[in-house]
């Protein structure tokens, strides 16, 4: 009969923990959080994907960086205006990407 109390106690801690504990933050605007910094590096990981899939790294050295508030950062070089341009719109049509800044230069790579 003790371990069935001692078990009910331990279930209703459990449950109630959280709410006692209080409301919760936002994990995204922490970007020591874990859970932030992997949604934002699988922003990234998708938008390098995309780019590896349609060659535009071949064409110069674009590097990709997603910030907290889901805006991807574009640098590096590319041969062309033409692949600049292709590069920001496939990072812009990426899910979870919120806007695109673009500071790719038209030169030889790194």
């Amino acid at each position: 009969m003790k371990t069935i109390n001692i078990l009910a106690t331990l279930a209703c801690g459990a449950l109630l923990g959280p709410v006692v504990a209080g409301p919760t933050t936002d994990l995204d605007v922490d970007r020591s959080n874990a859970k932030a910094f992997v949604k934002d590096s699988a922003i990234t990981s998708k938008v390098k994907a995309k780019l590896a899939a349609e060659h535009i790294t071949s064409l110069g050295r674009i590097h990709v960086d997603t910030d907290e508030n889901g805006i991807v950062w574009l640098s590096g070089h590319a041969r062309s205006q033409e692949a600049i341009d292709k590069a920001v719109a496939i990072a812009g049509d990426t899910e979870g990407v919120k806007s695109v800044r673009n500071t790719i230069k038209i030169g030889k790579d790194d």
